[in-house]
């Protein structure tokens, strides 16, 4: 395994309210010097559930994405707040995003987002035997629920608006756990 470059200088060259961007000047072991740049998160990481309901769906949400400046079907997510565990961030997300609570929370996968530029770090979450339970959200327009079959995967793969690559991996992550659940 090679040796972790020697940050020589690391300085703030920008920063808003989610990240700081930072420039690294690096040694690597064989004496090559090389200026990066990183976006540093500001918080603890976040949070994407895979709500199974118990007529075997997927519980997504619709919601508007400044990205790309449209709707985009998705998983619900969020920030996590200071001091909450993962499965604690993740079931309050999923009251706030949409009205569930959940008695059963498996973390699938902690995730990164672009390594080489990201510090930024979302942990894939399923939920199942869910609960009605409904708490406030930050959204500044109500979110569209949908509610998919499980059985039906391929064609939410399909979906023009179903193009966000955390959510498309935690479904096939979902997927894959709910199978080998299942053959037990």
């Amino acid at each position: 395994m090679a040796k972790k470059p020697q940050i020589i200088q690391q300085k703030q060259i920008a920063k808003t309210r989610l990240f700081c961007i930072e420039e690294l000047a690096l040694k690597f072991s064989n004496g090559e010097e090389r200026i990066f740049e990183r976006m540093v998160s500001g918080r603890s990481g976040a949070v994407m559930i895979i709500a199974v309901t118990d007529n075997k769906e997927f519980i997504l949400i619709r919601e508007y994405s400044a990205g790309t400046h449209d709707y985009q079907l998705a998983f619900p997510k969020g920030l996590m707040e200071e001091g909450e565990t993962i499965v604690q961030a993740a079931n309050r997300e999923l009251m706030e995003e949409v009205g569930y609570g959940a008695k059963q929370l498996t973390p699938l996968k902690s995730m990164s987002l672009a390594p080489g530029y990201f510090s930024h770090q979302m942990n894939l979450i399923l939920a199942q035997d869910l609960y009605p339970e409904k708490l406030p959200g930050d959204e500044p327009e109500p979110l569209e629920l949908v509610f998919w079959p499980i059985d039906e995967i391929d064609s939410l793969l399909q979906q023009t608006d179903f193009t966000e690559a955390r959510s498309i991996a935690g479904l096939l992550l979902a997927k894959r756990y709910l199978t080998q659940e299942a053959a037990f």
